[in-house]
Formats: C-alpha cells, sequence, structure tokens
C-alpha cells in the first residue's frame, strides 16, 4: 500500500508541479544577462508549493519569510531547475536550530519526511554543545554549511567527513544574526560560499535536476533575500 501511494504522488509531481494553488510567493528569479549588465531589476517572482508540512508552518512577513519549524517537512519551487545560483540570507532564532535547503530534489517525502536531493546545511552553532556523543562534540564545520546527498543520492565530497562534506573554515554567525549563502550548482557540482568565501563544495552528484526545497525541521528559522539565477 505504501509504494502505491509513493507512486501516485510521484505522478501528481510528474512535470514541474502540482495543479495546486501557490503557498506564497518569496524571493525572486534574476536572468544571467541582467545580472551581467548590472541592470537594476526584481525579475520574477519565486513562487513556492506546500510538499508536508502546514500552511501555518511558513509565514512571509515583510521581506522575511519566517519558518516555525513544525511539523518536519518541506516546501518546493515551481519549477525545477538544473544549472543555477541561489543566494539566500538565514538567520536561527532558537539555540542548537536545524534547518537547510535542498537543491535538485524531486520533493517526494521519504521516511524521515525528508526529500532527495544535495542537502545545503543550515545548523546554528550551539548543535555541537547541545548534541554530545560519547562526551565528544562533533566538529564545528558540521553546522558551518556541510554538503551531502540524501534519498539515495551520491555524490564525491570535497573535504570528506564520511560521504558528507564539511566546511574547511567556520564562518557562520549564531543565533539571532544573519548568514549568508552562496550556492552555486552546474553540471553535478556545487560550491558553497559562506558570508563571502567558498568553503565547500561536492561533485559528480547522481542527480542534477529538480526542485529547490526549504526545510522545517524543529527549529525557527527566518530567510531573507533568496534570489535564483538559472544558468545555461
Amino acid at each position: 500500500m505504501k509504494e502505491i501511494v509513493v507512486f501516485i504522488f510521484c505522478l501528481l509531481l510528474a512535470g514541474n508541479g502540482f495543479a495546486q494553488t501557490p503557498l506564497f510567493q518569496f524571493g525572486n528569479e534574476v536572468t544571467l544577462e541582467d545580472v551581467q549588465i548590472d541592470k537594476k531589476t526584481k525579475g520574477e517572482t519565486l513562487k513556492w508549493f506546500q510538499v508536508n508540512t502546514e500552511n501555518n508552518t511558513w509565514k512571509v512577513k515583510r521581506d522575511e519569510l519566517i519558518c516555525t519549524g513544525h511539523p518536519i517537512g518541506v516546501i518546493r519551487s515551481e519549477k525545477k531547475y538544473t544549472n543555477f545560483i541561489m543566494h539566500i540570507e538565514w538567520k536561527h532564532m532558537e539555540a542548537g536550530g536545524n534547518s537547510g535547503t535542498f537543491v535538485w530534489s524531486d520533493a517526494v517525502p521519504g521516511d524521515n519526511r525528508l526529500p532527495n536531493g544535495v542537502e545545503v546545511q543550515m545548523l546554528e552553532l550551539d548543535w555541537v554543545n547541545l548534541n554530545t556523543r560519547n562526551g565528544e562534540k562533533p566538529p564545528v564545520a558540521y553546522v558551518h554549511g556541510e554538503l551531502f546527498g540524501v534519498g539515495g543520492v551520491e555524490v564525491v565530497p570535497d573535504n570528506p567527513r564520511g560521504k558528507r562534506s564539511k566546511s574547511v573554515e567556520n564562518r557562520c554567525k549564531g543565533k539571532g544574526e544573519w548568514n549568508t549563502y552562496d550556492v552555486v550548482c552546474v553540471d553535478g557540482t556545487i560550491k558553497l560560499s559562506v558570508n563571502g568565501k567558498f568553503v565547500n563544495g561536492i561533485s559528480q552528484s547522481s542527480k542534477r535536476n529538480g526542485f529547490i526545497c526549504l526545510e522545517s525541521e524543529g527549529a525557527e528559522i527566518h530567510f531573507r533575500n533568496l534570489k535564483i539565477i538559472e544558468l545555461p
């Protein structure tokens, strides 16, 4: 029965999306040409669709998107992307908060309510203090933009921590402070800049096209200044 439900869900996702009303509009898609000529344009407003959270999980307030973190799940972009640059700013409001964004995703929830794709991790710095294991803290680099394939997606990490790739330098700011991610996704390779410096990457992703998802994972997080630049 479970396999049938998942199959039907996949059929509904075929193409660029459900036959459903957008949950809200947030962020903009800007053309590469506009960026190259430094044209001052807001671009096309991005529409976001419900996957498996609640409508009241998300709220657009002025220029910010606020996520309560409950329940665990994702929303997705209107269309699928292959090669693109994503600029996004975020801040956690709780110590040890957990969230992230998925790229190249089918936006079909798995057993843990999260989809496949490549996850770009967004963890608050106190996560390492609140999740000691056998008396040892996880490395701070874990909270700082870790990249990894999920849901069967395979990648080659630039800076291996098992199958994941950790950042070479901790540049994240803590609770209540804005962080800036620039995520460059081209032909199965992802490079991540955190607060103005490239510090992590993966290559040879087994999945190279899909939706962009924003994650709700148990803690309040705010997003702003989301821009997508689709590349050739």
